[in-house]
């Protein structure tokens, strides 16, 4: 049966950026040339202001449709990394009356870990919780680490290396039977699982517009219009956004932002069902290579996401086999590092076979194609490096 080659080099790195779906790229054009809509958002004096703050705010509440919010409770930001800063550091200096301790665990994407850590600089306390080998963190391990001082958790929806599910909800009803607020990063979520801010009793939530098909560089923090939910600023300069954070509004990228949620409302549950035919027969092909082993591999786990090992192989060697084919050892905000991955070790997985893992990740327009080229590519590469 003759195969059908894609265009080279194929890309099956989805986790670290997704492209821009060309509607979106069409809708973020209206708004950049002197020609189009490119006024200032903020500029409350003339017409043409206005209208782009129309723009922004139409935006706005597709992304709070996209989670079940309340347009007011999203706050625009530069991406994940900056409303998971925003989230932490501002909840927890807002809150320090309340308690200094902050709970998260140790496979979260760097934005919290590294966060947390400086948190730990400026004297509070952080409580690190190990998950299991599924990559999830469990409700009874979140109860055992709360305190009376626990202002807030912390806990991903979707791990970004794993693809593992935490039960968000069930998480989030443990931070509050102790009176803490729950924070969680979404980003690699958003139409992937279920995501219901009102439902699943979340307070703050990180969202990224370039994991959903949206541009780089914009991103929100869902904040909960409620009297115990206060984020202190970390950007001065003009008060914006409910004086949480202040900057001119990328017109464009917010506009892009907004229309690549309201097309994942649309065919997010098509997207994935297209992706999981491809998960599965991309498995079933890898299997038959042999000593390959699917890292976290619980029944909690998004199909776009496949982190594996392969015995007998180093991963770095691996990845320059793979040349005409884009995928990651890691997290692209790690992948400088020559070390295993730190969530990879997290979850217990052996140092010789973390070296020799690599993370494959789909999307939307990932075709029949790519997987039958990917799977070519990997049975010699691997074939030979065992050799």
């Amino acid at each position: 049966m003759p195969h059908t080659t894609p265009s080279l080099p194929i890309y099956l790195d989805y986790a670290a950026t997704t492209p821009v779906d060309d509607r979106v790229a069409a809708v973020m054009q209206r708004y950049l040339t002197v020609d189009q809509l490119y006024a200032n958002p903020a500029s409350r004096s003339h017409m043409l202001g206005w209208q782009a703050e129309q723009v922004v705010e139409q935006a706005r509440r597709q992304v709070a449709d996209g989670i079940n919010a309340d347009p007011r409770e999203i706050v625009w930001t530069s991406g994940a990394t900056e409303a998971d800063n925003l989230a932490l550091t501002g909840f927890m200096r807002a809150n320090r009356e309340r308690g200094m301790h902050l709970v998260t665990s140790i496979i979260e994407h760097k934005a919290v870990v590294d966060t947390a850590r400086a948190l730990e600089t400026e004297g509070f306390e952080v409580t690190w919780l190990t998950p299991g080998h599924d990559g999830c963190i469990t409700p009874g391990q979140l109860r055992e680490a709360m305190r009376d001082d626990t202002s807030l958790v912390s806990l991903m929806a979707v791990n970004n290396e794993l693809g593992s599910v935490n039960d968000i909800a069930a998480l989030a009803d443990v931070a509050h039977e102790f009176g803490a607020a729950f924070h969680t990063d979404a980003a690699q979520a958003i139409g992937r699982i279920p995501l219901d801010v009102a439902a699943q009793h979340i307070d703050l939530m990180s969202l990224s517009g370039h994991k959903a098909y949206g541009p780089k560089g914009v991103g929100a923090l869902y904040v909960k219009r409620h009297p115990d939910i206060r984020v202190e600023a970390l950007i001065h300069g003009g008060g914006h956004e409910h004086g949480m954070r202040s900057g001119t509004l990328p017109t464009h990228q917010i506009a892009g932002m907004g229309e690549a949620f309201a097309l994942l409302d649309q065919q997010g549950e098509a997207d994935q069902a297209h992706i999981k035919a491809l998960a599965e027969r991309f498995l079933a092909e890898l299997a038959q290579l042999g000593d390959v082993h699917r890292n976290a591999p619980g029944k909690h786990s998004v199909p776009n996401i496949i982190n594996v090992a392969f015995g007998g192989v180093d991963g770095e060697s691996l990845l320059m086999a793979l040349r005409d084919i884009a995928v990651s050892t890691g997290s692209a905000c790690n992948s400088a590092s020559v070390d295993p991955s730190y969530v990879l070790l997290g979850v217990g997985v052996p140092r010789r076979l973390a070296l020799s893992s690599l993370r494959f990740s789909f999307g939307r327009f990932t075709t029949d194609a790519d997987i039958d080229y990917a799977l070519r590519v990997l049975h010699h590469a691997v074939t030979g490096l065992r050799a």
